[in-house]
């Protein structure tokens, strides 16, 4: 457990970066600080680990008053991880990760074992472990720091805005790869940025600062978006924080619907309007559309592509995402049905926009969501 108590930092120019925060993060919870830039995210981060010190106030970690550690020895036993990885260029990708199991006194052997098992759990095959980073693409890189931050395997994990630099694609990669770390590892993380929207996905809890480092609201995604404490929240939530609230519905509820699929390579036939083409394993291509020609083999170079696909727990005939999955997945598709599949991928009916909004309507109706 991290606790500020009444912490500020306020530097010799007077300007305060920080005001009187007093916040507390759970044990195994990743909770995020999010707000504008100049909001004291970040300074209150790097006061964790004593790269900045507070000029009031006091942070405990464990019940023990970080002042009382000694800076390097502190930070040792927690991760840190930065926008930009801060890989050692001249060192190997197996050995930037090794470097902190090494600096605590593990042999070299053990240490680069280890690190080639860190290297795996974050998605990076063996034959990266010789490369170095200027041979690796910035979704790479950031995988690296996150291999190297959890090396020494520290209860805590420092996260300052590290998926910043990377395009939309990679970054939905690595936001979805430190939610399944997480679920394996357990550790508590504190993780800022300033988009919204990353921290309503990954955050278990989610402090909102205001300019002059002053807490704005500390409370769940789900609370956040019904509840928005005053105009400045609700205003840096954003105006469509109704939709951003419906990933924290279930959709299971949601129908599935048959759906038209044709396998690539094989004849159309006489169905009409919107098809969906797959491969051998009932796995989803692309669109046939309507106005393609009915006779012939369907060729996978004339498909439209378009629309997200929407998981479905085939064990229990249930859907396995939110509602903002299943609305998101039809109003995303050129045919306005979206792809349901199962775990593996496979292709197992459609659904539609306004069979999600009957399901909201009934969630209302049930006292699942505010009115």
């Amino acid at each position: 457990m991290i606790e500020f108590q009444a912490v500020t930092k306020q530097y010799p120019d007077g300007t305060v970066a920080v005001d009187s925060l007093d916040i507390t993060v759970e044990d195994g919870q990743i909770t995020v600080f999010v707000g504008p830039s100049g909001c004291g995210k970040t300074t209150s981060l790097r006061m964790i680990n004593r790269m900045i010190d507070p000029t009031g106030g006091s942070i405990l970690l464990d019940g023990k008053d970080i002042r009382e550690s000694d800076p390097p020895l502190l930070r040792r036993g927690i991760g840190y991880v930065i926008q930009h990885a801060g890989l050692f260029p001249h060192r190997t990708v197996l050995d930037n990760v090794a470097t902190v199991p090494l600096l605590t006194g593990t042999s070299k052997r053990d240490a680069r074992k280890k690190a080639a098992e860190l290297l795996e759990l974050v998605g990076l095959d063996a034959g990266f472990a010789k490369r170095y980073p200027a041979q690796l693409s910035g979704g790479q890189q950031q995988r690296v720091g996150v291999a190297r931050a959890l090396a020494a395997d520290p209860p805590v994990l420092l996260m300052d805005e590290p998926f910043s630099a990377v395009d939309p694609i990679v970054r939905d990669d690595l936001q979805q790869q430190l939610l399944r770390l997480q679920s394996e590892l357990d550790k508590t993380i504190v993780f800022v940025t300033h988009d919204i929207d990353e921290a309503i996905k990954l955050g278990d809890k989610v402090a909102v600062f205001r300019v002059g480092g002053r807490l704005a609201q500390y409370d769940t995604p789900s609370a956040l978006l019904a509840k928005p404490a005053d105009e400045f929240v609700s205003s840096f939530v954003g105006r469509d924080r109704g939709y951003r609230a419906l990933g924290f519905l279930t959709a299971s509820g949601v129908p599935v619907g048959p759906l038209a699929t044709v396998k690539v390579g094989e004849p159309r036939g006489t169905t009409e309007g919107w098809t969906v083409a797959v491969d051998a394993d009932n796995k989803p291509l692309g669109w046939v559309s309507p106005d393609a020609a009915e006779e012939g083999t369907v060729s996978a170079d004339g498909l439209v592509s378009g629309g997200s696909l929407f998981e479905v727990d085939s064990t229990t005939s249930g859907t396995a995402g939110s509602l903002r999955n299943a609305l998101d997945s039809a109003l995303s598709s050129p045919a306005a049905v979206g792809i349901a599949v199962d775990k593996e991928g496979a292709v197992v009916g459609g659904v539609t926009a306004d069979k999600v909004l009957a399901a909201l309507a009934e969630a209302r109706r049930s006292g699942e969501v505010p009115t």
